[in-house]
């Protein structure tokens, strides 16, 4: 039996044997190229959002709280009047606070403070001069912020990312070309970032005082949208 045993265990040592020495060699790591690319595109923009504001001080909470209501409903009612669709205004925040002063190191109850803050979706850059003019008119203590964007964006953001691409491999090849060697296959593409969102233009009440009365000036300029990619190319 034992014999047997011995057998059994030699036979089964050379069978894994040829195994063992057809397993192929590893291979050297393939050369790579690393670049990095930014893609850059320009548009007008065609929708603006703009931040609207009324408050009020009272001796008392419930009568600062009427005061701004009665400030922010002719401002409604002109956005109504202004074909601003409902969808395309928003409560963004509504504060009720209380004010002190402080007089020989104690702190003395002064009032209170209502705000209410909306957002104006504007679909027609073209107006907002206008819309800026209709709301501080109808009582609206302060504009606080005007942002442009594009509708598509999402379009900008895409488009940016393939120049980027386009950008990333021409510098692969150039590196390649400098090596010697050319581009064989792409190995990976990874996006590192790209720019923040539009940052919002400060427009205070006192533009559309200073304009005569007028709808104020409003420049649109254009909406810039960046990507950054790093590819990885395998080189032959």
């Amino acid at each position: 039996m034992l014999r047997v045993g011995s057998a059994l265990v030699l036979v089964s040592l050379l069978a894994a044997a040829p195994l063992r020495a057809q397993a192929p060699a590893a291979s050297p790591q393939e050369p790579l190229v690393v670049a990095s690319g930014e893609g850059l595109t320009q548009a007008a923009p065609d929708r603006a959002w703009i931040s609207v504001s009324a408050e009020s001080r009272a001796p008392s909470p419930r009568e600062a709280q009427r005061r701004t209501a009665e400030l922010m409903r002719p401002v409604l009612e002109a956005l109504r009047k202004a074909r601003v669709p409902d969808d395309a205004v928003r409560t963004t925040g509504y504060d009720l606070q209380q004010e002190f002063d402080f007089t020989n190191g104690k702190r003395v109850p002064r009032g209170y403070m209502a705000r209410n803050s909306i957002e104006v979706r504007v679909d027609d850059v073209s107006r907002v001069g206008e819309l800026l003019e209709a709301v501080v008119n109808q009582g609206a203590t302060s504009v606080s912020g005007l942002r442009f964007d594009m509708k598509d964006h999402a379009k900008l953001e895409r488009e940016a990312v393939r120049l980027a691409v386009v950008n990333a491999r021409l510098k692969a090849e150039a590196a390649a070309a400098g090596a010697g060697r050319t581009l064989d296959r792409l190995v990976r593409i990874d996006e590192t970032g790209g720019a923040p969102p539009p940052t919002p233009m400060p427009f205070v009440r006192a533009v559309a005082a200073e304009s005569g009365g007028g709808a104020p000036p409003v420049a649109v300029g254009q909406i810039e949208v960046r990507a950054q990619v790093t590819v990885t190319f395998s080189l032959k």
